[in-house]
């Protein structure tokens, strides 16, 4: 409850989005934010470059190694939200990618920030690149499913019908030149819509299986 009231409260004072996700997200951001950011602010771009772009679920594998894709580029933060995301995204911009797959949310979700602000947040996030970074293409990827019979990430869980609705904005936006909608969501469920055990350790990230069947899904949309 204080979380998303935190938050709607820092969009009532101010005006200038950018002062919006600075300071909602000084409460929430990772530990190692900062240093990350600064990490990868200090590597070379390059508009060849295909960027990964999310939270620790995008974090905890090697895309270029998966995919065999040596311009695959990780900038993946572990607990990060879409708060984080556009606080950092000149370091995605400036570099005018080819391509820009995004995974967030759960963690805004798990915070109990509103369904309505981080809707918000993507399209904003969307905007952002296309008006700084209209040449590249962006994957917009549904959020996956939890699975709360593990018990360790309980803040994650009973939140399935919040998953759903962000789940359903994104399925729903304008398809337009340059976005592309990647429905990861339903390939990982089981029987009960849960995230399947087979593909999780824990009921929230993906094990090594997990990661293979994502680079199946993802494999028709590096060839284009």
């Amino acid at each position: 409850m204080k979380n998303w009231i935190f938050v709607l409260l820092v969009i009532a004072m101010t005006t200038d989005f950018s002062a919006q996700t600075t300071v909602a997200d000084t409460a929430y951001r990772p530990k190692t934010y900062d240093e990350q950011v600064h990490q990868f602010e200090a590597y070379p771009n390059a508009e060849e470059d295909i960027i990964f772009l999310g939270n620790s679920i995008t974090a905890r594998t090697h895309w270029d190694e998966l995919l065999q894709l040596p311009a695959a580029r990780n900038r993946g933060i572990s607990g990060d939200t879409t708060f984080g995301l556009l606080e950092r995204l000149d370091e995605i911009t400036e570099g005018n990618p080819k391509k820009v797959f995004i995974l967030i949310g759960i963690n805004d979700i798990s915070r109990d920030f509103p369904d309505e602000i981080i809707i918000e947040n993507y399209k904003e996030i969307l905007r952002r690149i296309k008006e700084e970074s209209p040449a590249t293409r962006v994957y917009v990827q549904t959020i996956l499913p939890v699975n709360e019979s593990f018990g360790i990430y309980k803040n994650h869980y009973g939140k399935d019908d919040h998953i759903l609705k962000i789940n359903n904005f994104l399925k729903g936006l304008k398809k337009e030149k340059g976005l592309v909608i990647i429905d990861l969501h339903d390939h990982f469920l089981d029987t009960n819509n849960r995230l399947d055990a087979k593909y999780t350790e824990e009921g929230l990230h993906l094990n090594a299986k997990g990661y293979q069947v994502w680079a199946e899904l993802l494999k028709p949309y590096l060839k284009e």
